[in-house]
């Protein structure tokens, strides 16, 4: 299954009942993809909660995978992907046996190859920003053209296009995407009115290296 989900929304820390109200309301804005981090209290629950009402060609994955034993709780949860923070092989091989797309973590060249070596539907380079944003993509695509990247740490609104414009197949993002105060003040209409700005601001398929 190839990843084609220009923006995965991250979210890390919140509670079950209104991460599904964010859910909701950020595919109906426009969001491919949402991530809930397994370091989340409860994340699997959440998962297992909200799975059944994702709407049809979007999709709800977790995230902070860590290792093998994550990888297995994730995918019992009903994870439709899989993300890491780091790269594990194991937990690509188990992915790729599960028919569980996954967005392995990479920073530096090696890791970067190993990922895509091994399979990786997307790899997630992180972080980015503190290596040097959309220039680092743009540096990375050089020896390693037909990787499909995924920029998080660091991506906003202000930057966003540059990121695509360096070749970054998407983008993960969290307040930069939902906005601090909406999320704090869990102001719904405006976290949609957010998303949907975020959306209109990428680039369409055709458009995205």
């Amino acid at each position: 299954m190839e990843l084609d989900i220009p923006v995965i929304g991250i979210l890390r820390g919140v509670e079950g009942d209104f991460f599904g109200e964010v859910m909701q309301i950020s595919f109906a804005a426009g969001l491919m993809a949402m991530e809930i981090t397994m370091n989340t209290p409860g994340a699997e629950e959440i998962v297992a909660a909200y799975r059944p009402a994702v709407p049809q060609g979007k999709l709800l994955g977790m995230g902070t995978i860590r290792n093998l034993e994550e990888a297995k709780r994730g995918v019992a949860a009903g994870a439709m992907f899989l993300v890491t923070p780091n790269l594990d092989l194991r937990v690509i091989e188990y992915a790729k046996t599960e028919g569980i797309p996954i967005v392995a973590g990479a920073l530096t060249p090696t890791e970067v190859y190993g990922a895509w070596s091994a399979g990786a539907d997307l790899i997630k380079v992180f972080p980015c920003g503190a290596m040097g944003g959309p220039q680092y993509i743009k540096d990375l695509l050089g020896p390693f053209e037909p990787l499909r990247l995924v920029a998080v740490g660091g991506v906003s609104l202000a930057n966003l296009p540059e990121y695509f414009a360096a070749g970054a197949a998407a983008v993960g993002v969290s307040t930069s995407l939902f906005g601090t105060k909406a999320l704090r003040e869990k102001d719904l209409a405006q976290i949609g009115q957010n998303v949907k700005n975020f959306i209109e601001h990428c680039p369409s398929t055709k458009d995205r290296v």
